[in-house]
């Protein structure tokens, strides 16, 4: 063989199992942006069901008790004033506490620079927190520097 010949059939190797590489580096890519990493108290209740909530939408997840979640939130950039109980991690992006499935679809579709999105506190009607006649509430953006914004109102069934 010619070195010519060498190089094209390498070249030709190279680009099939790129080519075959393709499809499969895109489908690890998505199921990342539906597998949650979720930081909770061993013993909250009401995280366990907001997991459970968003698997039954498609979402996986793999849960990580912790006694002490200070530290994950201030790794994360999480603000005190937009902490609740159980910290997430997707895509790229923190989701801090009870926050709705379309929220998390809408963060993961348009990629705005945010840092995530929190459910302040732990707002009666959230999802995990079904509690009737619950007032509306906010799920607000933050930022790296811990500006935040109302993303979304809701107003819970």
């Amino acid at each position: 063989m010619t070195r010519h010949t060498l190089r094209t059939a390498a070249l030709t190797l190279f680009t099939a199992v790129a080519l075959a590489a393709a499809p499969h580096a895109q489908a690890t890519k998505a199921g990342a942006d539906k597998h949650l990493r979720v930081y909770k108290s061993p013993t909250c209740g009401c995280c366990a069901k907001w997991v459970q909530y968003m698997q039954a939408n498609g979402f996986t997840a793999t849960v990580t008790d912790q006694t002490d979640m200070a530290p994950i939130k201030t790794q994360n950039g999480v603000p005190a004033r937009a902490q609740s109980c159980h910290t997430t991690l997707i895509g790229g992006y923190v989701i801090e506490g009870h926050v709705p499935v379309e929220d998390v679809r809408r963060l993961l579709k348009e990629k705005p620079a945010v840092a995530g999105l929190a459910a302040p506190g732990m707002p009666a009607g959230s999802p995990g927190m079904d509690v009737p006649n619950s007032p509306s509430y906010d799920v607000v953006s933050f930022d790296k520097s811990g500006k935040t914004a109302v993303f979304a109102t809701h107003t819970p069934k």
